[in-house]
């Protein structure tokens, strides 16, 4: 990172709002100040992309080990997806490769709700009180104007027969797309002699 004098000429420094200020009418404090600042930065930087060098060497070496295992027996193993626990001989220290997928629908999801709706209005009224307000809370939006991908999917456990019903859960799940997927290192060390696992954390706060 380059620090913000190298862009100014001699003897003066930028401001928050871009103005040239000379540097000796600077407040030493104020100068001081942003000496630390920019310390600690250009640490974290170098903190910063040695994290992002250890996630990207970790992932190699797993999905390598994942390949050399698979050719014990003779199986050709696919992309870098899915999630993979490996532990150490003794069991005290466990790795995770975590893979999350954030979901949103397609524009089958409208068919979806235009068949449930059908659904809500056939039902005489009262008798399926409970499953009309969690179909209400499925399609409520968030504070966002998001809706709760969670909530609309956990539709497909009601067990309803109806045959407009059993469409809509179709349309639904057909309309179901991968927006985008992150990958997660987690490392974990076990707790004594039990079989639970604490979580080494490799984030600021949690040290």
């Amino acid at each position: 990172m380059q620090n913000a004098t190298q862009n100014t000429p001699e003897g003066y420094r930028k401001d928050a709002k871009g103005r040239l200020i000379p540097v000796e009418s600077i407040k030493q404090i104020d100068l001081e100040r942003d000496s630390l600042v920019m310390e600690i930065i250009n640490k974290a930087l170098g903190v910063n992309k040695m994290l992002a060098q250890f996630k990207t060497t970790v992932f190699a070496d797993i999905q390598a080990f994942i390949e050399l295992s698979g050719e014990r027996y003779g199986a050709k193993v696919g992309g870098a997806k899915g999630n993979v626990s490996l532990a150490t001989f003794d069991g005290r220290y466990m790795i995770k490769r975590a893979v999350s997928d954030t979901l949103t629908f397609d524009e089958g999801l409208q068919a979806a709700k235009a068949l449930i709706d059908e659904c809500v209005h056939k039902w005489t009224e009262g008798a399926r009180s409970e499953i009309r307000t969690l179909i209400n809370d499925a399609f409520n939006v968030d504070k966002e104007g998001k809706i709760s991908t969670g909530r609309i999917l956990s539709l497909r456990r009601l067990e309803i027969k109806d045959e407009k019903w059993q469409q809509a859960m179709n349309a639904l799940s057909e309309s179901v797309r991968v927006q985008c997927s992150k990958s997660y290192i987690r490392v974990y060390e076990r707790i004594g002699d039990t079989d639970q696992y604490q979580p080494i954390p490799l984030d600021m706060a949690g040290v």
